[in-house]
This record gives C-alpha cells, sequence and structure tokens, in this order.
C-alpha cells in the first residue's frame, strides 16, 4: 500500500510540475510538453497538463495588465520600464492584431517562435483593449494549435532519440 502511495504522489508531482512549467512565461506549453514527455509522461497526458497549465494565467493577464500599467506609468521608477514593454509587446505582435483582430491574435498565439504565444498574445490583447470575448476564445485555440503542432514535434524527436 505505502508503495501504491509514493507512486501516486510521484506522478502527481510530476504533473504538478508541467502544469506549473506550462504556466511560465516564455517557457509556455512549448517548453512543457517535451519536458512532460521526458518525465515519463505520454504525449497526450503532457499536451494535456500543458495547455491546462498554459491557460491559468491568460485571464488574470487580460484582466490586470491594463490596469496595473497604468498605475505603474503614473509612477516615476517604473514609467520608463513600463512603457518599453508596452511598445515591444504592441510593436512585436500589435500590428497583426490591429489587422486582423482575433485572427491575429490566434495566429501569435498559435505560432511556436519565440515572442510569441499565450503571454504574448494575452499581453497585446490586454494592451490593445480586445474584448475578454474575443481575445480568450482566439488564444484558446491558437494555444491549442500550438500544443498540437509542439507534441507532434516533441513525439517524433522524443521517439528518435528513445531508438
Amino acid at each position: 500500500m505505502e508503495a501504491f502511495l509514493q507512486q501516486v504522489l510521484n506522478f502527481l508531482t510530476i504533473e504538478l510540475t508541467v502544469l506549473l512549467t506550462a504556466a511560465l512565461p516564455i517557457i509556455e506549453l512549448r517548453g512543457a510538453i517535451p519536458v512532460g514527455m521526458s518525465l515519463g509522461l505520454s504525449p497526450l497526458h503532457a499536451t494535456f497538463i500543458s495547455f491546462i497549465g498554459s491557460m491559468i494565467p491568460v485571464p488574470i493577464i487580460l484582466f490586470t495588465s491594463r490596469p496595473i500599467f497604468n498605475y505603474l506609468k503614473k509612477t516615476r521608477l517604473f514609467k520608463k520600464m513600463v512603457n518599453k514593454l508596452t511598445d515591444r509587446s504592441l510593436n512585436n505582435n500589435g500590428g497583426r492584431i490591429q489587422k486582423y483582430g482575433a485572427w491575429g491574435l490566434l495566429l501569435i498565439v498559435a505560432i511556436p517562435l519565440p515572442g510569441t504565444g499565450v503571454w504574448s498574445g494575452s499581453l497585446a490583447a490586454a494592451l490593445l483593449d480586445m474584448r475578454f470575448k474575443w481575445a480568450f476564445p482566439a488564444i484558446l485555440l491558437g494555444n491549442l494549435i500550438a500544443a498540437i503542432a509542439i507534441m507532434t514535434l516533441s513525439n517524433g524527436v522524443v521517439s528518435v532519440l528513445s531508438r
């Protein structure tokens, strides 16, 4: 019985590791899926846990980043940093999102390249005042596309390396 409980705890620890890794900026599910697979999860299980983990910050970013940035812009200490972060986010992704709306946001999130993903897409959507009812589904679908692409690529790489 004790060995069984230890196995369950180890498994839950792996899932929690993958979930929290996926919630991190920059790493997101692009890094969490391969981490989960390397820790022994099946590709589908690692993808599912990573997808859930990467979606956790989305509502928080969409609802809180604009008010926080507006407050920080009023302070001498953070004004430059916030302006730089806002400009970088809008320059990298904002044009496509403004031009194509939710479809542009979906593409920004779906493309598995550096500077794209859930965090940057959510931040750009919030800074562009995109409504939640358009932003969240676009981010969700874009993230699902990225998850499938990363799972497919990771599964191929893991299969080749394990031979």
